[in-house]
C-alpha cells in the first residue's frame, strides 16, 4: 500500500516533493526503529517477488524503461502513464480490479521515476511516446487503450499525437485534455508571482539519504499494515552513492526555483526540452480530428489543482459522440486514489464503449 507520505506528495500543488522531510524530522523510538527495520527486510523480499512476477525492462533508443504488467495478455491492453513523482506502482491498489474488468494492464515508469533512469540526452513527452511504441511492438500489441494521470495524461495525449493508429481509446485523469499552463496564462503577473511564491515558500528540500533503509524509513507509515514494499519504487540510488526520493526530477521538470517555474509558463520555448514539451502540448489542436473514444476524468473540489471544467466541457462539445466527460465532485487531483471504486467502474464502462466502437469482442 502506498504510504501516507507519498499520498501527501501526490496532493501537494504541482507535486512539490516537500513532505518527506517533515516525516524525516520526527523522532523515532527504538521500538519504532526496530519495527521499520523488520518491515524493510520484508519489503526487500516482497519487492523482489513482485518484480519477478510483474516487472520487466525494455531497452529503447532513449532509456532502459521499467514497466509492470497485470493480467494474462488476453484482455484489452491498457497502457498507463503515471503522474509526476509517482511510478507504475500507483496502479497497485486497483490493477487487479482493472484486470477483472477486462484489461491487460501495463504501467510504465517514464524518465526519472521508479526504475527508469533519466537519459543523458534531452527528452520530451513525445520521446516517452516513442518508448511506449517500442514496448507495444515488443509485446506484439497492435493497439491499446492509452491513459494517464496528471502529467501522465499529457504523455497519453502525446502518444495519440505521434501514434494515433496504435490507440483504441484515451483515458485522461486530470491531465492531457487541456493545455497545462492555460490556468496560469489567465493570471496577471502579480497574481502569478503570488501563487508561485506560495508554492516556493521554502527551498526545495534535499531528499537524498545515506542508505536505502533511511529513505525507506522516511516513507514508512506505521499506521499501515504490511511491508509497504512499493515504497522502494520511489527510491533510487544516485550517481554519488546516496539514495534519493524523486532524485533529479525537479531538474527534469525545470522546477528547482520559483523563477524556473515561471519560465516554464511565460518562456516555454526557452526552457529545457522536457519542460517545454509539457508546456507546449496543445490538446485542442491534437484532438481537432479525434477518431477514438476518450474518457476525461475531471475532479472538482475546493483545492482543485487544475480547474479545467470549462475547457473539458468545450472539448466534449467538439466530439460529443466520442468523449465522455466524467466529473468527480469534492475530489482532489488523484481520483484513482481517492475514488478507487468509481474510477474502476468508469474504466470498465469505458472499455465497453471502446469495444462497441471498434467492434471488438
Amino acid at each position: 500500500m502506498i504510504s501516507n507520505i507519498v499520498k501527501q506528495i501526490f496532493l501537494v500543488f504541482v507535486h512539490l516533493l516537500i513532505g518527506a522531510t517533515i516525516y524525516a524530522q520526527r523522532g523515532h523510538t527504538t521500538t519504532i526503529d526496530d519495527q521499520v527495520a523488520a518491515a524493510y527486510r520484508r519489503a526487500k523480499a516482497d519487492f523482489l517477488r513482485f518484480e519477478k512476477a510483474h516487472g520487466q525492462f525494455i531497452q529503447t533508443k532513449n532509456t532502459r524503461m521499467h514497466y509492470l504488467t497485470w493480467g494474462d495478455g488476453n484482455g484489452i491492453p491498457l497502457v498507463w502513464a503515471h503522474g509526476s513523482f509517482s511510478n507504475a506502482y500507483e496502479l497497485l491498489p486497483i490493477a487487479d480490479s482493472l484486470v477483472k474488468a477486462g484489461y491487460f494492464v501495463i504501467g510504465i515508469d517514464y524518465y526519472g521515476h521508479g526504475q527508469t533512469p533519466i537519459p543523458a540526452h534531452e527528452v520530451s513527452l513525445h520521446h516517452v511516446a516513442d518508448d511506449i511504441a517500442v514496448l507495444m511492438d515488443q509485446h506484439k500489441i497492435k493497439n491499446a487503450v492509452v491513459g494517464g494521470w496528471s502529467r501522465g495524461g499529457a504523455v497519453a495525449t502525446a502518444f495519440y499525437d505521434a501514434y494515433p493508429d496504435l490507440v483504441l481509446g484515451l483515458v485522461l485523469e486530470d491531465g492531457g485534455s487541456v493545455a497545462m499552463n492555460s490556468f496560469y496564462h489567465r493570471l496577471s503577473e502579480d497574481s502569478l508571482a503570488k501563487r508561485v511564491n506560495q508554492i516556493y515558500y521554502q527551498e526545495v528540500v534535499d531528499t537524498t539519504y545515506t542508505s536505502e533503509f533511511v529513505a525507506y524509513k522516511v516513507l514508512f507509515d506505521s499506521s499501515v499494515k504490511g511491508s509497504q514494499f512499493d515504497n522502494l519504487a520511489w527510491i533510487q540510488k544516485t550517481a554519488v552513492g546516496t539514495w534519493g526520493i524523486g532524485y533529479g526530477l525537479f531538474k527534469l521538470f525545470n522546477m528547482q526555483t520559483a523563477q524556473q517555474f515561471i519560465d516554464n509558463i511565460r518562456k516555454s520555448t526557452a526552457v529545457p526540452l522536457f519542460a517545454e514539451s509539457a508546456a507546449m502540448l496543445e490538446p485542442k489542436i491534437i484532438f481537432r480530428n479525434l477518431s477514438v473514444p476518450m474518457l476525461i476524468l475531471d475532479p472538482i473540489g475546493k483545492d482543485d489543482l487544475q480547474p479545467f471544467e470549462r475547457q473539458n466541457a468545450a472539448l466534449h462539445q467538439m466530439h460529443p459522440h466520442l468523449i465522455c466527460h466524467g466529473i468527480y465532485e469534492n475530489t482532489g487531483h488523484n481520483i484513482h486514489y481517492e475514488r478507487k471504486n468509481e474510477f474502476v467502474a468508469d474504466l470498465a464502462k469505458f472499455l465497453g464503449e471502446v469495444k462497441k466502437y471498434h467492434n471488438l469482442r
